[in-house]
C-alpha cells in the first residue's frame, strides 16, 4: 500500500472520529510498539469482538514505518479471551522481499499473549484476472428491512445488516442450512479500507446458530482473510453496503469451520475468509 495514502485516510476527521477507527486506535510506544484499549462499543457476550480485535493488529502492520505494499493476507489466532482494559501490540516484519513483507504482531496483556497474527503485505502489479465464485443473484439492500439488533451484543449496533436468507435463530436454507448472505456495512456509515473489511469478514453470525437454530458457547479459533481488491477499489466502494455471504463445512468433535465472501454491490470480489470456531453442546 502506498503508505501517504493510508496515513490521508487516517488523517480525515470523519473517519478518525468513527467507533470503528476509535476501538482500533494506537498510541505510539516507540517503533513497532503500540498500546491500544478495548471498546464497549465493541463488546462481545465474552470480550472484545473478534473483528476488532483482528483489524487493531492490522491497524499496527499498515501503521508500521517500515510497510511494503498493501495487505494480501492475514491470520489473526485468539489464543486466549481479551480482557477489557489496555493491551500493547508489537508488530515486526520478518521478511521483506522485493514486492512482498511477511509480519508476525502480538497483542498482549499482563505480559501474557491474548492474540497473535501473521499477515503479508505486497505491492500489487496488474496481471490477467479471473473470478471463478459467482456472485450471488439476490436482492438489492435497499430491498430489504434492517435486521433488528435489540438485546444482541454491543458490537452488532455498529453494523447496518439487512439478510437475504440466513438471518440469527430464523428458518435455515432447506438447500443450505448453515448458508447466510446479508448486505452488511458499517454504522454510521464508513467508507470502505482495509480495517474495517478485515473487521466485516467477521461479523456473521456463527454458522451453528444458524444451523441449528439455537444459541451455544462458541469461540473463533483462528481466522484467515485473503483481500482480493486493492486500495483504489476500496476507495470506489465508498461508504456502501457489501454483499457477505457465510456457510460451514463441517461441524464436529467440538469445532466447525466458517468459509464467507465479501462482494460489491458491482459484483467485485472483495475478499474471502476462513475460520474455525470451537463449540460447546
Amino acid at each position: 500500500m502506498n503508505h501517504f495514502l493510508f496515513e490521508a485516510s487516517m488523517n480525515n476527521n470523519s473517519t478518525r472520529n468513527h467507533p470503528l477507527d476509535q476501538a482500533v486506535a494506537l498510541e505510539s510506544l516507540g517503533p513497532g510498539r503500540w498500546q491500544g484499549h478495548t471498546s464497549k462499543g465493541y463488546a462481545n457476550m465474552v470480550g472484545p469482538f473478534g473483528g476488532t480485535t483482528g483489524a487493531t493488529l492490522l491497524n499496527a502492520v499498515l501503521s508500521h514505518e517500515e510497510l511494503l505494499g498493501e495487505p494480501v493476507s492475514l491470520t489473526v489466532n485468539f489464543t486466549a479471551p481479551v480482557a477489557d482494559g489496555n493491551f500493547d501490540v508489537i508488530a515486526r516484519p520478518v521478511r521483506t522481499n522485493r514486492n512482498s513483507q511477511h509480519w508476525w504482531v502480538e497483542m498482549t496483556q499482563n505480559d501474557e499473549v491474548v492474540t497473535f497474527a501473521t499477515a503479508v503485505t505486497a505491492r500489487r502489479r496488474e496481471t490477467w484476472e479471473s473470478t471463478e465464485l459467482a456472485f450471488p443473484q439476490v436482492p438489492q439492500a435497499s430491498d430489504l428491512e434492517r435486521f433488528a439488533l435489540e438485546g444482541r451484543p454491543p458490537w452488532t449496533h455498529n453494523y447496518d445488516m439487512r439478510f437475504v436468507d440466513g438471518a440469527l435463530l430464523g428458518e435455515p436454507n432447506p438447500d443450505e442450512p448453515s448458508l447466510s448472505r446479508v448486505w452488511i456495512r458499517d454504522e454510521p456509515a464508513r467508507p470502505l479500507d482495509f480495517v474495517s473489511l478485515s473487521a466485516l469478514c467477521d461479523a456473521f453470525f456463527p454458522r451453528i446458530f444458524i444451523r441449528r437454530s439455537k444459541l451455544a458457547p462458541i469461540g473463533t479459533v483462528s481466522l484467515t482473510t485473503y483481500f482480493h481488491a486493492d486500495q483504489q477499489q476500496l476507495q470506489e466502494t465508498g461508504s456502501d453496503h457489501i454483499l457477505g455471504s457465510a456457510r460451514s463445512n463441517h461441524f464436529g468433535k467440538g469445532f466447525f469451520d466458517q468459509s464467507a465472501e465479501m462482494w460489491s454491490r458491482n459484483g467485485l470480489l472483495l475478499a474471502t475468509t476462513h475460520q474455525v470456531v470451537y463449540f460447546k453442546e
